[in-house]
Formats: structure tokens, C-alpha cells, sequence
């Protein structure tokens, strides 16, 4: 970035405060290592889901666990 360019500014996705998205800021898109941490968290505790059917179990090429083993 160039001293002419403005410093780009985006809501943060944890608490929807103004962050600098720059190099700079070392937690972005997010404001603070807090909003960065409790979203981690979140994906890890599977707050975080699509809605739709589950998938089985059965792997990438569709064979199960049992028949690969064979």
C-alpha cells in the first residue's frame, strides 16, 4: 500500500467494530485477538453448520470403512 491509498476498514466479523485490514493488524479481518480467539472457538464447537442432510460417513470415494479394510 501506498502513502496515497486510504487504509482499507472493515467491520469485524466477531463484534462488528471498525479493523484496519492491513498487514498491520495481525488479527485481521478481525479487531482484536478476542473477536479472532471466540471465532475459533465457535467453528470448534460446531456452532458454525450448514443446513442441509448429513453426509455419511463413508469417505471421499464413497466406500465405507469396512470394505477399504478388506
Amino acid at each position: 500500500m501506498t502513502a496515497s491509498e486510504p487504509e482499507r476498514v472493515v467491520a469485524c466479523p466477531g463484534c462488528r467494530r471498525p479493523a484496519v485490514f492491513s498487514p498491520a493488524n495481525r488479527w485481521r479481518p478481525f479487531c482484536s485477538e478476542r473477536c479472532k480467539t471466540g471465532d475459533l472457538g465457535a467453528w470448534a464447537s460446531g456452532a458454525y453448520v450448514i443446513d442441509g442432510e448429513p453426509l455419511d460417513d463413508d469417505g471421499p470415494t464413497g466406500e465405507s470403512a469396512s470394505a477399504s479394510s478388506r
